[in-house]
């Protein structure tokens, strides 16, 4: 699945549109809006700077938040734009919308090592329809069309998929290439044992990829609020605990995959449970009191966790073991982060809550690949075609 590199291509002179993601969260306070989080920003610095630095010029595109095709100032990228500014240290222009007389004139004005930052995309109800004569027009304010949005490139719309036939070699960026690589890897030639961590509170979220992984892994380990509906199939008493009664059909068959493809399936052995307020106290084994709601792995699964982690030469994972904002319930979420860290294999985290919970714990440097895309991983190694990807160029 190897795809045209913006490296690839000849950018002396050229104005390239870079649909990235810069749906970053934003916090308003006495009407200025701040940004409180920018590694979305920050993840495109490398493709950017590879254009403006081979001579190319910068026509930046992408959406934030929900609004719905309509404009409304509180989901303007203006903010962004000052922001990337910064990061760039240079001028970022911007256009106060995405289309029109503005952000021609400004895209037509760019020279070499100039940046230009259209409005949210979203804006326009045509972008999410994957709308051809919208997608025409972003297009014709470049000259090439490079996508460094994977957390997009699951969703078929108009800056992510109809947009790249109108150019002759549509291009992924640096951190686009980076994602396909390091997922496509855990898929196609893991390092043994793989050993995939899955959490968070949804088993229907996740049935697809455990279902593709457990073809592939050696070792599943499931926490988190999902891990009930395990074992609520499996008999135990789960209290108040999180389950999806309608899918333990599914999570037995899963289980049974398990079994028949000789990958070990570990599950909690014991839990912290708690009332509403109340701190948490440990269970003695995998079932949860009446009237309590296990909110964290317990110590037994921790050690558990913890020791087939060890011994892994590829782990990927994908969502908390509890309610890891809670620091009464974060303790399972943090050795798991750690353990994972230190292993000394080839490390992915599949975006979402469990990317969060490694900056809260300051483990980024220790994982190999800390994913951008959140539901776009989760199709992808679901083993799903993603738009955004499928209309790139292949490599040569």
């Amino acid at each position: 699945m190897k795809k045209l590199s913006v490296g690839d291509l000849n950018l002396g002179g050229r104005r390239v549109f870079v649909r990235v993601d810069y749906n970053v969260p934003l916090s308003r306070q006495g009407g200025a809006a701040t940004i409180t989080d920018d590694r979305r920003i920050t993840a495109s610095l490398p493709t950017l700077t590879t254009i403006l630095e081979r001579g190319g010029s910068v026509i930046a595109a992408s959406h934030l938040g929900r609004p719905k095709g309509k404009r409304a100032p509180e989901y303007s990228l203006a903010p962004v734009a000052r922001r990337l500014s910064q990061l760039l240290s240079r001028p970022v222009s911007f256009a106060d919308d995405c289309v029109g007389a503005q952000a021609q004139e400004k895209a037509g004005a760019l020279t070499p090592g100039g940046v230009l930052l259209l409005e949210n995309l979203r804006f326009h109800p045509e972008e999410e329809k994957d709308d051809e004569a919208f997608a025409r027009t972003l297009a014709g304010l470049a000259d090439l069309y490079v996508n460094d949005a994977f957390g997009s490139a699951h969703r078929a719309h108009a800056s992510v998929h109809a947009i790249a036939s109108h150019f002759q070699q549509p291009a992924a960026g640096l951190l686009m290439d980076a994602e396909v690589t390091a997922l496509s890897r855990l898929l196609d030639a893991p390092a043994r044992p793989f050993v995939v961590v899955v959490g968070g509170a949804k088993v229907s979220d996740k049935l697809d990829l455990l279902e593709h992984l457990i073809e592939r892994c050696n070792a599943l380990i499931v926490g988190g609020g999902m891990a009930y509906t395990f074992l609520s199939a499996l008999g135990h008493d789960i209290g108040n605990s999180i389950v999806e009664k309608e899918r333990e059909m599914e999570v037995r068959d899963l289980m049974t995959l398990c079994a028949v493809k000789g990958v070990s399936l570990i599950l909690p052995e014991d839990h912290l449970e708690a009332k509403p307020g109340e701190r948490g106290r440990p269970t003695a084994g995998p079932s949860v009191s009446q009237g309590y709601a296990a909110l964290d792995i317990g110590p037994k699964s921790i050690k558990a966790f913890t020791t087939e982690i060890a011994k892994a030469k590829s782990v990927l994972w994908n969502g908390p073991m509890g309610r890891f904002e809670d620091a009464a319930f974060a303790a399972g979420t943090e050795a798991v982060a750690q353990a994972i860290a230190s292993c000394g294999g080839f490390t992915v985290v599949g975006g979402g809550d469990s990317a969060a919970a490694v900056k809260r714990f300051g483990l980024e440097s220790g994982f190999t690949h800390i994913s951008t895309g959140g539901g776009a991983s989760l199709e992808f190694l679901s083993g799903k075609t993603l738009p955004g990807v499928a209309v790139l160029a292949d490599a040569p």
